[in-house]
């Protein structure tokens, strides 16, 4: 765990990235960065019509997070652990899923232009939960953009995510099922998603626990 510098959490939405990310801080003294997806103006209008606005929402992502990820690669890591709840790479998830033929070879293009100059986490925590939980937490959390979301988008992201991370070679790989466990409010939950992160080592490694209930 002590080469463990910077650490990703990744998911489809609704999986608890975001809450992962800001409880992990405390017992690993990392600094937290956090996507601020609200700050995207095209979002509301991506969620009522997805292809109309998918475009403007995902280059605006793209740039949004590639700003971010500079300021990252300015931060002394050996100083400081630092956690984040996104993957750079992981926004041609959204492009693959969302852009047609057209604005796909534009994405690419930008894409490629930034790809080369970001930091690469040491370490990645993907979360997966089955669509029917992902859209059970997001109606809970009821954040206005995200009402329009709906049970066949997050089948079709799902299936990406899962595809995506499937061929993921680039760093040591976490995959936890989210399921059964509620690491908000749970302590013995993440206790042992904690244990399970420490003993991390090269590779890919598969954490389903036997936990407490849902997370909501």
């Amino acid at each position: 765990m002590e080469s463990f510098r910077y650490i990703v959490i990744e998911g489809p939405i609704g999986v608890g990235k975001t809450s992962l990310a800001k409880r992990l801080s405390p017992p690993f003294k990392a600094r937290c960065i956090l996507e601020a997806p609200e700050d995207n103006p095209f979002l509301h209008k991506f969620y009522r019509d997805r292809k109309k606005y998918a475009f403007q929402t995902q280059l605006f992502f793209l740039l949004n997070r590639y700003q971010q990820q500079r300021e990252i690669r300015q931060i002394d890591l050996f100083n400081q652990v630092t956690i984040t709840d996104y993957l750079f790479t992981k926004d041609r998830i959204f492009a693959y899923l969302n852009l047609d033929e057209n604005e796909l070879a534009l994405y690419e293009r930008v894409f490629a232009l930034l790809n080369g100059r970001i930091p690469t986490p040491d370490l990645v925590i993907f979360l997966q939960a089955k669509p029917e939980t992902l859209l059970a937490r997001i109606r809970v959390r009821d954040i206005e953009y995200e009402r329009e979301i709906d049970i066949e988008y997050l089948r079709a992201l799902n299936q990406a995510y899962n595809t995506y991370f499937f061929h993921y070679e680039e760093s040591p790989l976490l995959v936890v099922d989210t399921s059964e466990i509620d690491f908000v409010n749970k302590e013995e939950d993440l206790e042992n998603l904690i244990r399970e992160t420490r003993s991390m080592r090269r590779g890919t490694w598969y954490y389903k626990p036997l936990g407490s209930k849902n997370l909501d």
